[in-house]
């Protein structure tokens, strides 16, 4: 018969192995999503300097048609240690969206490169382009009035 006392620690040790599996895997498939004023070669090629030049971030593998960088993220405080992370450009529906997935560090790591991205799109390019206006819609029942 087991002791209660090494019950609870085989129970405790099973609890956290459990929320372990459970938070890499949370953290594994989050990501950072924001949305570019840019055009998406703009936002891409951006984000090619902002990693290359600013950060001094090593580009491992880049798609320019398919607007995605993979890259070494330096581990803040820490020489020679680094992470893999990912930028993706995508443009749906009229909208430049930028996606930023750094999935062995906390999420602030991945909205603190967006924001710096953002930051450097705006510095360089300047306020966005105006988007014309969407044309009224003339209500149905007024199709034959005239």
């Amino acid at each position: 018969m087991r002791s209660p006392k090494r019950t609870s620690l085989t129970f405790a040790g099973a609890l956290l192995a459990l929320l372990t599996v459970v938070l890499c895997a949370a953290s594994a498939s989050a990501r950072v999503g924001g949305e570019s004023e840019y055009s998406k070669a703009q936002t891409y090629s951006g984000a090619l300097r902002y990693l290359r030049v600013d950060m001094g971030y090593e580009v491992v593998e880049k798609d320019p048609d398919a607007a995605y960088l993979i890259f070494r993220y330096e581990l803040p405080g820490q020489k020679k240690a680094t992470a893999t992370g990912t930028i993706e450009v995508v443009e749906a529906e009229g909208h430049v969206k930028l996606f930023v997935q750094i999935p062995t560090m906390p999420e602030y790591h991945e909205r603190v490169l967006r924001d710096g991205l953002v930051r450097k799109l705006h510095d360089e390019y300047g306020a966005p382009p105006r988007k014309p206006p969407l044309p009224e819609k003339k209500p149905e029942g007024d199709a034959g009035a005239d």
